[in-house]
């Protein structure tokens, strides 16, 4: 079992293990209970009904979130030509192709999204060993291979976010920073639950959302009332 230091235990105790919290209630306290030293994440957990392992049961896509992620993206656009001047002009902190290939193969990471153009894929497909693993590899599916890099930039940079369900039919995802006001967290919880379910796979079957968890870093987790949940709206 892990071991926990008195703040936390202290914190554990405002939160009552048999309740399903009301999302309202949830953010509340959770902003209520920070302990640590710095501004954590706000972290949202979802438990799916689906099997991974099925390629029609895969659960993939990004999350626009309207108050941001409270953190500074650095945004690689892999494109040459009038598409490396518009990625400029929209913001992205590295433009280019052959060099940035390069810098990659000899192990630079410096950057949070890769963002490509169609066109220049076939080189960029060599990077796949190296940027699969981390999550950093562009893909048609997270809007991060697309023609309209402008667009791509802008919402990474305002605050998108990819989920991925994972081998134990979780997805794990920031939502924002415990400094956020408390309708800016709902405003991004409502967001990401909206695009979760709008990614339900074909292939799933029965109840889709299993449970929903809130919780920050370091923090104990806050159980939601399911049926409120996916009740929220967006707006």
């Amino acid at each position: 079992m892990p071991q926990h230091g008195k703040k936390y235990l202290e914190a554990a105790k405002q939160v009552d293990p048999d309740k399903l919290y009301d999302p309202t209630e949830a953010v509340a306290l959770l902003k209520q209970m920070n302990f640590v030293k710095f501004d954590p994440t706000v972290e949202m957990h979802m438990k799916l009904g689906v099997d991974p392992r099925h390629a029609d049961q895969m659960v993939r896509g990004t999350a626009a979130l309207p108050a941001g992620t409270g953190k500074a993206v650095k945004v690689l656009v892999f494109a040459q030509g009038e598409k490396a001047t518009e990625a400029e002009s929209a913001g992205a902190d590295f433009v280019g192709l052959d060099d940035y290939i390069k810098q990659i193969n000899e192990g630079w990471l410096g950057f949070d999204v890769a963002i490509a153009t169609p066109d220049v894929m076939s080189k960029v497909a060599g990077l796949g060993r190296r940027l699969g693993p981390r999550g950093l590899m562009p893909n048609p599916k997270t809007g991060t291979v697309t023609f309209d890099v402008t667009r791509a930039v802008r919402e990474v940079k305002a605050g998108r976010v990819e989920f991925r369900v994972d081998k134990t039919s979780l997805i794990h995802m920031p939502i924002g920073k415990a400094s956020f006001s408390e309708d800016d967290i709902m405003r991004n919880l409502a967001s990401s639950i909206d695009a979760i379910v709008r990614a339900r796979p074909s292939g799933a079957k029965g109840q889709y959302v299993k449970s929903v968890v809130l919780c920050s870093t370091m923090s104990p987790s806050i159980r939601l009332d399911l049926a409120k949940a996916l009740e929220l709206k967006v707006g």
